[in-house]
């Protein structure tokens, strides 16, 4: 690490711009806690990219001092990958919401999470439309009165982390916008995480859908409604660490510590670096059902080959095989004319 980088702190990664978001909107934690790590991670603001499609959170690369990108609504991906893969020195990043990424730009999230470049996913995820101004979006639970739906939703949502997992994503994890001591250290993770690493955060939107993820961040509900994932740890929970998670097949149960009948032995360990994907599944849907604590860390992380590293083996490879190729020959071969005047 030069000498110059490590000198670099988190105010050097703060851009010149005034930040527009709404006074107390959950974007504000996010970002602070991606520009604090980016000198942890040994970054430069000249080897750092951000992108982002359209939404409150793709104003994201604004406020970073590094090169950035504001693309098109649902093609961040496409512009992300391409970046990579024409630089793949470059330290890219992706800032998304759940109606840019999972709405319109649904087909170029998951391509991109199963072609696997090395590249970090922020999915803000508020449950809302908030830049249009409150509509409903694909992860809106079923019922939610919005100004698209005046008599409720009638739709299923999306939970993100299984689309990402179903995707093939090899590294899937949720923090919390409130919870900024995890969700840095969270980032920090992904961050290292060789391949695209996902992560979906609860965010708050004070104006349009206040108070959607209230459970996860209210100090006394929080303990009973959030089960904190370390690997090789049994799934424990509660406000006395008096529940947990156990399997009855596939079936997760949760049960008490205290009634005699369990005990720590019992209860699911998890394993974020398994292969297979099932366990991961499984601590996914948790967040869907009523009466069970959504999972908040590491669901999946698992090693596979990078896209870009791939694509660079292919383009070596057939320079071994042709040579290192003539454009103006190949823009001339084969029945070319030229067009008089």
């Amino acid at each position: 690490m030069s000498t110059e980088t490590q000198q670099l702190k988190k105010k050097d990664f703060v851009s010149d711009q005034d930040v527009r978001w709404c006074p107390g909107c959950g974007d504000y934690a996010i970002l602070a806690s991606v520009q604090k790590i980016m000198p942890v991670l040994g970054n430069t603001q000249e080897g750092t990219v951000f992108v982002s499609g359209i939404g409150c959170s793709s104003r994201f690369p604004y406020y970073m001092n590094t090169y950035g990108f504001h693309t098109i609504h649902g093609r961040a991906p496409a512009f992300a990958t391409a970046i990579k893969a024409t630089n793949p020195k470059l330290d890219v990043w992706l800032a998304t919401g759940d109606g840019d990424s999972l709405s319109i730009g649904g087909n170029h999230f998951i391509h991109l999470l199963r072609r696997n470049p090395n590249i970090n996913v922020i999915l803000f995820n508020n449950r809302i439309y908030g830049l249009t101004k409150g509509q409903y979006s694909p992860t809106s639970e079923k019922g939610k009165i919005t100004k698209s739906t005046p008599f409720g939703s009638i739709e299923e949502p999306f939970n993100p982390s299984d689309v990402a997992l179903s995707a093939k994503a090899t590294f899937v994890a949720r923090g919390i916008d409130r919870d900024t001591k995890h969700l840095g250290e969270l980032m920090e993770v992904a961050a290292k995480h060789k391949g695209t690493s996902f992560v979906e955060v609860y965010q708050n939107c004070n104006i349009f859908n206040d108070g959607a993820f209230l459970q996860y961040t209210d100090k006394v509900s929080k303990l009973e409604n959030c089960l904190y994932l370390e690997h090789d740890k049994p799934m424990v929970f509660g406000k006395d660490d008096n529940k947990g998670i156990k399997l009855d097949g596939l079936k997760p149960v949760v049960v008490s510590l205290e009634d005699g009948k369990h005990s720590i032995e019992d209860l699911l360990v998890h394993d974020q670096y398994a292969e297979d994907v099932t366990l991961a599944h499984i601590l996914s849907s948790l967040s869907q059902k009523p009466d069970f604590p959504t999972p908040i860390g590491v669901l999946r992380s698992i090693e596979k080959p990078c896209y870009e590293d791939e694509l660079v083996k292919q383009i070596d490879y057939a320079k071994e095989q042709k040579g290192e190729g003539d454009l103006e020959a190949l823009l001339n071969q084969g029945d070319t004319w030229i067009v008089e005047d």
